[in-house]
């Protein structure tokens, strides 16, 4: 005959017992190594171990801080992508917001436009591609996925049709710091310091304001976050409008550092960005995600990119390995969530 004895902490059955998850050292240990950002942390350590081994110069310090100039700009997308995947939403015009933002920038700079007119134009051309996404989803409930990828096509086809095959390289002499200048002993590039501002500004909004559970609550149940007073329309407005702001930052900083704009630029960064954000914990379905996992998955990327590079591994090798990381990112959660959930047994 089974005996069965219960408690508030723990259950008797046939003399073995299952531990509660909130008093069992096991389960909170397995429970912090089975957590996302633990996983990709560890990848990250792997990462920089083996590419340390390829290669002798991946960890000179000057080295690791310039590996950074090839996904910061990414990056910086991904912070407000972060709440636009949390709403169940998706954007994949951004990098077609960057090419429209350095058109207009180029075209300014032809006409002899200074720095700060420079900057102002492409915050301002990001900033109204982003509303001008948010007012179509929010305003006529149309689907994310079908305004970004026609938006997309918008974008990038303004900018085919104006260069054609040509591209601008006139820009000031100054403008070029913001792409490619220095600071804390000329070591740490300045487009890093811009993400980890950026960055911190999303860890505040998501984890300390009203905004921030607003975004979890439309992500997890839209129609039920609407009826509990939540504004859904003006949430997804503003996310959609961050989105295309720090599109346009990105423009800035990349068109600064390349000294060009042609109509390719930035092209197939939406993957990239998309892809560093589901990486780093955010579920696609919404609902779910931070800050922390996104900015280890933006620098696991980032540095194994920059690893496969020093040893010439071709670009297409490295989208396989990118396309292959998103999807375990998208699979891999669920395994994750069930082992975490699984009762711990002992006699």
């Amino acid at each position: 005959m089974s005996r069965e004895r219960k408690t508030g902490e723990e259950s008797l059955v046939d003399g073995s017992r299952l531990i509660a998850p909130s008093r069992s050292p096991g389960r909170r240990i397995a429970h912090f190594l089975l957590s996302w950002e633990s996983l990709i942390f560890i990848l990250f350590l792997l990462v920089v171990s083996v590419n340390s081994l390829l290669s002798p110069v991946f960890l000179d310090p000057s080295n690791l801080f310039d590996a950074t100039l090839n996904f910061t700009e990414k990056a910086i997308i991904a912070m407000p992508m972060i709440f636009v995947i949390i709403l169940g939403d998706i954007d994949i015009s951004v990098a077609s917001i960057i090419a429209l933002s350095a058109l207009f920038m180029g075209m300014a700079g032809a006409h002899g436009a200074p720095t700060i007119a420079l900057a102002g134009i492409g915050l301002g051309v990001g900033l109204l591609a982003g509303l001008f996404n948010g007012f179509l989803i929010s305003r006529f409930d149309i689907p994310a996925i079908a305004v970004t990828l026609g938006t997309m096509s918008l974008f990038r086809g303004i900018a085919n049709a104006v260069l054609g095959d040509h591209a601008y390289t006139k820009f000031p002499a100054d403008f070029g710091f913001l792409g490619q200048g220095y600071a804390i002993a000329n070591l740490v590039p300045l487009e890093l310091l811009v993400f980890v501002a950026i960055a911190a500004v999303a860890v505040v909004i998501l984890n300390l304001t009203v905004f921030g559970r607003y975004s979890y609550a439309i992500g997890n149940n839209r129609v039920a976050a609407k009826f509990s007073g939540v504004p859904v329309a003006r949430v997804r407005v503003a996310v959609f409008a961050a989105t295309g702001l720090c599109s346009g930052l990105s423009a800035i900083l990349l068109t600064s550092r390349i000294g060009s704009c042609n109509p390719n630029i930035a092209a197939g960064w939406e993957l990239d960005v998309i892809t560093m954000v589901v990486l780093g914990g955010v579920a696609i379905t919404g609902g779910k995600g931070n800050v922390l996992g996104v900015i280890i998955a933006a620098f696991l990327l980032g540095f194994m990119k920059f690893g496969l590079a020093v040893v010439n591994v071709q670009g297409a090798i490295m989208n396989v390995i990118t396309g292959a990381l998103l999807i375990v990112a998208i699979l891999l959660p669920k395994g994750i969530e069930a082992a975490r959930h699984r009762p711990i047994r002992t006699r």
